[in-house]
This record gives structure tokens, sequence and C-alpha cells, in this order.
């Protein structure tokens, strides 16, 4: 009796945590994520020594894969584009938002997983990212104090660390959580006519998100 109790335990313990990922598995995630700089910006020069600039946050869809190379190891490719309006503070923060700019910073992170076939699946991840910034624009406050400005902002290389979970629901369906911080620097070029300022702001965001992902 004793052991027909205890191999009936076990067969439930396999039926209600589904399989793990293994070696050679790729996960497919799509996330909501918050993307929220924690920015340091340097003066706006040389016109404005005493202005310097915020960044707001952006709430945006992410898409992300991850390639197991054995149990424990994975790496995750981390896909999103966000919108990021640009404040002025101290000397312009009367003019409110004085530029706005598109944010891609595709990031590849090196991950390892404590628990792979556990209910509660953790992990943590190091990497770099490389962060593209297009259709920057000078808002209508900037252009109005100023003159007819356009605006640029410098690509950026840095490192990337996360962490996060996965909860599994189904063989193939999970739940997810994760926590990034990515170190993004650049240089913000204001040209009006002949004038050009520039503004070195580190945006350094943490990226929460949610969401639900599949194995395959």
């Amino acid at each position: 009796m004793r052991t027909t109790l205890l191999s009936a335990a076990a067969i439930l313990s396999v039926m209600t945590v589904p399989a793990a990922a293994e070696q050679g598995d790729l996960l497919v995630r799509l996330r909501g994520i918050m993307v929220a700089p924690n920015e340091d910006s340097g003066p706006v020069l040389p016109t404005f020594p005493t202005a310097t600039v915020s960044v707001d946050d952006a709430i945006v869809p992410e898409l992300d894969f991850t390639y197991f190379f054995t149990d424990n190891i994975g790496a995750e490719l981390i896909l999103a584009t966000s919108p990021h309006d640009v404040s002025g503070e101290g000397a312009l923060a009367g003019l409110g938002e004085i530029a706005d700019a598109m944010v891609l910073p595709p990031t590849l992170t090196l991950q390892y997983h404590f628990m792979p076939d556990a209910a509660f699946r953790p992990y943590v991840g190091v990497g770099v990212n490389w962060t593209i910034f297009y259709s920057e624009d000078a808002k209508t406050s900037l252009t109005d104090a100023i003159g007819p400005t356009s605006v640029s902002m410098d690509d950026s290389f840095g490192w990337a660390a996360q962490v996060g979970f996965d909860i599994p629901i189904s063989d193939r369906v999970f739940l997810n959580a994760d926590v990034k911080y990515i170190d993004i620097d650049t240089t913000a070029t204001l040209t009006t006519g002949a004038l050009v300022n520039t503004v070195d702001v580190d945006i350094d965001p943490f990226v929460f998100g949610i969401g639900v992902g599949m194995r395959f």
C-alpha cells in the first residue's frame, strides 16, 4: 500500500510540473514593458550652461528569443522600440517638452537558469546592447523660443543586466516577469542655423516587463 501511494505521488508530481526547457529549445516571449530612464544630464552647451534635460517613461510591447545551449545556459535577444519625450530642466524648464525621439536598443544577454525543471524558474543574465536613436525632432516650444532647430542623437554601445523568472502553465506555454538595466549614453546635438548646442545624457533605463511565452 505504501509503495502504491508513493508511486501515485511521484506520478502526480511529474504531471503537475510541465516539461522543462532543455538544450536546443527556443523560447519566444511577448512582454509588455515599461522603459523607465534613470537619466543623468549634463548642461546644454554653449548657450544654456544652467540647463539640463530629462527623458520620460514609455510603455511598449517587446519581443524576445532565448536559445538554450545547455539545460541551464541560454542566450536571449531582446527586440523593442520606444518613443520618448525630452523635457528641458533648469533654465529650459519653462519650455516643457523640447524634443522627442524613437529608441531601438537591441540587447543580447547570456543567461543562467537556476532551476529549469521547477515550477518556478528564476534566471539572471548579463550582456551588451547597441542603442539606435531615430526620428529625432524638436518640439514647437523649442523652435518658437530659439528658431528652427534640428535634433540628432548619437548611437550608444553599452552593457546590460537582467533578472527574471518563468512560471510554466503547460508543456509549452509559460508566464514571465523580467527586470533589466541597460547602459545607454548619448550626446544630443541641437542645430539652430549656425549655432550648435550639445548635451550629454546618460539615460540608463530600468526596463520592467511581464508577459507570456512559448517553448519550441
